[in-house]
């Protein structure tokens, strides 16, 4: 069976995509800030995960400009949850880009979007088709699949080599007078048609016309190196408390977590510490070596792209507050709970918290 010219496969997205697609809130405006926003909170997100994130993210900055007024820490609370932190950090300094670089406009093309911090060609690609309907393809995991199956590449998608096949692929397949639908469609019909697992080929328009199903390669295509092995970290957090307040600092940006708030950690090589070396750490920290440590016994468990965090948590009564020499160097200051609830955390402090003290 021939392969599928360019008319009849972005006709055939492109009617298909008329019948199928989900009502979503970014599909229904041209302008490029809601476009952008549910591009950088869709990255490495689900749809059904990143909508309502979109949602309260609309509704409490309506515009580019209340974004780029709203306090970092504000910024990164909403975010709470989405993980890749450095996303959100990213949308924060673009918003206060375009403010102030571009008059509170976004570029109008390509290339000129691809001056914003954080836009890369994925995105700027979307908000100038979707925004503007300039006929340049976007270029995502659901778009390499769809690519690599119907037109038999082979090229491994996750090498920097590959994006330049697939990127003229798809721009040589994109039609001009409906660069914006046809995009949508592509997404959409790699999100729920041609899925990763279990894909329904059955039903698939494209069938006569795809590689991959008349070759008996689905579960093949498209073809991706083996992801890099995750590193495993052990964290043994001190929560100091005071009265009603716990003392909580605010991470470096030498690490992950950059920005969020944790309680003060030590790390080691492996999942067990000795009793004798967290009650001499604790003792060092707040200078009275007799202090009482009480483990909560659970483990929490973190996986991140690249590296699986364990973490356990040991509660600390202080009956006066630190004093300021001793929290000079430690970065660590007391808050009240309802100040923590309203701080950004990562997923297993907030885990932590709930279960504990909220």
């Amino acid at each position: 069976m021939a392969a599928a010219s360019p008319s009849f496969f972005s006709q055939t997205l492109i009617a298909w995509y008329h019948r199928h697609r989900r009502p979503l809130p970014w599909r229904e405006t041209t302008d490029p800030y809601a476009i952008w926003l549910s591009e950088v909170i869709l990255q490495q997100t689900r749809v059904r995960q990143g909508l309502p994130y979109y949602l309260r993210f609309i509704e409490s900055y309506p515009t580019v400009h209340a974004l780029a007024n709203a306090p970092e820490d504000e910024v990164l609370r909403l975010w709470q949850g989405l993980g890749y932190y450095s996303r959100a950090r990213n949308l924060h300094f673009t918003a206060k880009q375009v403010v102030t670089e571009f008059g509170g406009r976004f570029p109008e093309s390509y290339q000129g979007l691809l001056q914003l911090k954080g836009v890369g060609s994925y995105t700027a690609a979307a908000i100038a088709s979707f925004a503007y309907r300039e006929p340049v393809a976007v270029l995502d995991g659901n778009v390499y699949r769809v690519l690599a199956r119907v037109f038999g590449r082979h090229e491994n998608i996750a090498a920097p080599a590959s994006k330049k096949v697939f990127e003229q692929l798809a721009n040589d397949l994109i039609p001009a007078a409906e660069p914006d639908t046809f995009n949508q469609a592509i997404m959409e019909f790699g999100a729920i048609q041609c899925t990763p697992v279990a894909p329904d080929c059955l039903f698939c328009p494209l069938q006569q016309t795809c590689y991959a199903f008349q070759h008996g390669l689905v579960n093949v295509l498209p073809v991706k190196e083996k992801a890099k092995s995750s590193r495993e970290r052990f964290f043994h957090y001190l929560v100091l408390q005071h009265e009603n307040g716990l003392y909580l600092r605010k991470r470096p940006g030498n690490d992950i977590w950059q920005s969020l708030y944790d309680f003060y950690s030590l790390e080691t090589e492996t999942r067990a510490l000795p009793p004798e070396t967290l009650q001499q750490q604790a003792g060092h920290l707040l200078a009275e070596p007799a202090t009482t440590l009480v483990s909560t016994g659970k483990v929490y468990k973190h996986v991140l792209s690249h590296q699986k965090i364990f973490a356990q948590f040991y509660l600390v009564s202080l009956p006066s507050r630190l004093r300021e020499e001793q929290l000079e160097n430690i970065g660590l200051q007391l808050y009240s709970l309802d100040q923590i609830e309203a701080l950004p955390k990562p997923v297993l402090i907030d885990s932590f918290l709930r279960e504990r003290f909220f």
